[in-house]
């Protein structure tokens, strides 16, 4: 597993990498911290790096999984689950939907996001 921060994900969806980005929340905090065309697998269902598994193209296509905040480790246990998965390229982003700002912030640092601008506070 590798960290990959804003810019280099920034970078990914300009490109036209082809990726999966995976918000590992529950669904409730998954509407509350959608980073634009991210799908919503919870790591915490047992079944999760087989519900990614039928999402990717393949073990081998980059995943980048995320979570709510700096604090939150649902997308670091994420990313060792499909390493131990046999997963070969994941990435756990580590600037997470929500980043130092709390909640209120979440659709302006969203806005922000899909428009390549910076976000405060990085």
């Amino acid at each position: 597993m590798n960290r990959i921060d804003t810019q280099q994900l920034q970078s990914m969806k300009s490109d036209g990498s082809d990726f999966l980005l995976v918000n590992t929340l529950d669904p409730d905090d998954f509407r509350q911290t959608k980073i634009p065309d991210s799908i919503n697998i919870p790591q915490s269902q047992e079944n999760f790096a087989a519900q990614v598994q039928q999402a990717a193209a393949d073990k081998t296509q980059p995943v980048v999984v995320y979570c709510g905040s700096e604090d939150c480790q649902s997308s670091t246990k994420a990313a060792k689950k499909l390493d131990e998965a046999g997963f070969s390229n994941v990435l756990d982003y580590e600037g997470k939907a929500e980043r130092k700002h709390g909640r209120k912030r979440v659709s302006r640092w969203l806005s922000e996001f899909r428009h390549g601008t910076s976000i405060p506070g990085r």
